[in-house]
């Protein structure tokens, strides 16, 4: 009974194992992956076999090659094959192996199977059908495997999965060397784990490090929030501390704001990012970028800041407004109502530029959410021919119409404004006092109204009745408490004097010249921004234009004055000598 038993066994496996192999009779066929050039071969040795259940030769199976079933083990070199049934070539020193296949490596790696095709001569074998390679660090999963013991490496090329513990990685193409540890994969790269996925075409990690090299286009991307991600075309990833380190056509995406360099490093847990060279910091949702040659972003705190000659460009529609500094940051922040707000700060030699408006400053503050510019320490804002200084100054602009609605000047405010913007003389229109506020028309200051020893100079015309020309008639020189001007073409008119009104007008041939404008008057073209590229100069160094003063009238006068003062005085002398 048992004997009939083991035969049925046998023919079962015999018939199993020729629905398994393609040439029962015939030479045998290798697979041209055994055939390639192999450097560092050794001489070859025998692969043993240490046990069967079931050993036979026959002419008519298999060209009359060693034929074993049941529990067959076989040795080469420390590594062990075991299967249901094996083949033996024994002049081409290979084997075939079929059913529950397991090859132990002599360094203990295990790979199991359907089949496995082992050559002792050039020590490569092929593994088919559910193959699993498990050792210390990981376990890959394939349909086919090739495993080469010299250089100790095992590839596959038709999709596998890769598991280390902690991440997973799917790849069409692998290469793993068994001894370094280092799985090079390519394809259509996948490495997942519970916080990141990362995604790219040619990968190489080290296991025993636990570090990723990248050769082509790579997205690491946050599970938890996938719109915050890191691309590169070259880089190294440290998986243990998740720090990141790009140096090819890199970019960082986080919190809808994109960060690009030449160089860049990213740490994962902190949110903390740099990048060198050719740096841009670009903010879609705020039609704004700001670019340097160095960066930093704080992804929890939703700031960065750029130095290395930064500038920054907030983007209108028809007139894009200009920042640059020593230094830009970039925030946002929560106000009383919960409401996110962007702000601009740009410290240390602050320009502006917009083709209405230009302003110089150390610092400047701008917040962009409500159009709100501060410009701080010895500010200047430039509009046409008018120019507003002043130890604060406050700028309110109007992001839809993308024009400025007013200014707001704290502590020594000054205002000046060119009488005849056409002709070179040296005649001004002044306000000043201790705070102001201007209000802006078609782009250019409308109305001011000056507070607290608030003074004037305006030079007053009036039209002729004959001719229609306006006529000069002299310099009004006002103080007030409070004062309402009103600019009109290049005009200024005193619509309110009020608390202590002091106003009297001059002609042109009874004031001096020092008296036509106030002590702090600092009229300056040399160092306005004229092109948005001045942004970029401590002064563009623009020809000073040399204004030629008018005291015709003054002198005539001052000279007759003189004159009937010597005069006098010489009938003083005579009276005495008589």
């Amino acid at each position: 009974m048992t004997k009939k038993l083991f035969i049925s066994f046998f023919l079962l496996s015999t018939l199993f194992v020729f629905g398994q192999i393609t040439s029962i009779n015939g030479n045998l066929e290798k697979d041209p992956f055994f055939e390639q050039k192999q450097e560092g071969k050794d001489e070859p040795v025998k692969v043993r076999i240490i046990h069967a259940d079931l050993t036979q030769k026959r002419q008519d199976l298999f060209d009359g090659n060693t034929f074993m079933t049941g529990n067959v083990h076989l040795e080469h070199k420390g590594s062990t094959l075991k299967a249901d049934t094996v083949i033996f070539y024994s002049e081409a020193n290979f084997a075939k192996a079929i059913g529950n296949t397991q090859l132990q490596t002599s360094d203990g790696n295990l790979i199991t199977a359907g089949e496995i095709q082992y050559d002792g001569n050039s020590q490569r074998g092929i593994a088919r059908k559910n193959v699993v390679l498990t050792d210390p660090k990981q376990t890959i999963k394939t349909d086919i495997l090739y495993y080469d013991r010299i250089p100790n490496t095992a590839y596959f090329n038709t999709g596998g999965t890769i598991y280390n513990g902690s991440n997973t990685i799917r790849t069409k193409t692998a290469t793993y060397n068994i001894t370094s540890r280092v799985v090079d994969v390519t394809g259509n790269v996948n490495i997942d784990n519970n916080q990141y996925q990362v995604q790219g075409t040619k990968i190489k990690q080290n296991q025993n490090t636990n570090t990723a090299e990248f050769y082509g286009p790579t997205t690491i991307i946050n599970k938890s929030n996938p719109s915050n991600s890191v691309y590169t075309e070259k880089g190294h990833y440290k998986m243990n501390s998740k720090e990141v380190y790009l140096s090819k056509n890199s970019r960082i995406y986080y919190n809808g704001k994109t960060l690009k360099g030449d160089a860049m490093y990213y740490n994962q847990n902190t949110g903390f990012g740099t990048a060198k060279g050719n740096v841009l910091l670009d903010d879609p949702r705020e039609n704004r970028f700001v670019r340097g040659s160095y960066g930093e972003i704080f992804e929890n705190k939703d700031s960065a800041m750029i130095t290395g000659k930064p500038y920054a460009v907030k983007i209108f529609k028809n007139d894009s407004l200009f920042f640059s500094a020593e230094r830009i940051i970039a925030y946002q922040k929560a106000d009383s109502s919960r409401m996110k707000k962007s702000f601009l700060k740009a410290y240390h030699k602050a320009r502006m530029f917009k083709s209405n408006a230009q302003a110089r400053a150390d610092s400047l503050s701008f917040n962009e959410t409500d159009g709100e510019l501060h410009l701080i320490r010895k500010p200047i804002f430039w509009t046409g021919e008018r120019q507003v200084t002043g130890d604060v100054i406050k700028a309110y602009l109007n992001t839809q119409s993308e024009s400025i609605d007013s200014l707001k000047v704290i502590g020594n405010a000054l205002a000046i404004s060119k009488v005849d913007s056409i002709n070179l003389k040296d005649e001004f229109n002044q306000v000043k006092g201790k705070q102001m506020i201007a209000y802006y028309k078609n782009n250019n200051i409308h109305l001011i109204k000056v507070t607290e020893n608030a003074q004037a100079i305006n030079y007053v015309e009036s039209q002729n009745a004959k001719t229609k020309n306006m006529d000069r008639l002299g310099i009004s020189l006002s103080s007030c408490g409070e004062i309402e001007a009103l600019f009109e073409e290049q005009k200024l008119h005193i619509v309110a004097c009020n608390i202590g009104a002091n106003t009297d007008i001059y002609p042109m041939s009874k004031i001096a010249p020092e008296k036509r404008k106030f002590p702090e008057f600092n009229w300056n073209t040399k160092d306005r921004p004229r092109k948005w590229k001045d942004i970029f100069l401590d002064s563009p160094e623009n020809v000073e234009i040399i204004y030629e003063t008018d005291t015709a009238l003054y002198d005539q006068a001052e000279n007759k004055r003189k004159k009937e003062e010597e005069k006098k005085n010489a009938n003083k002398i005579k009276r005495v000598k008589k």
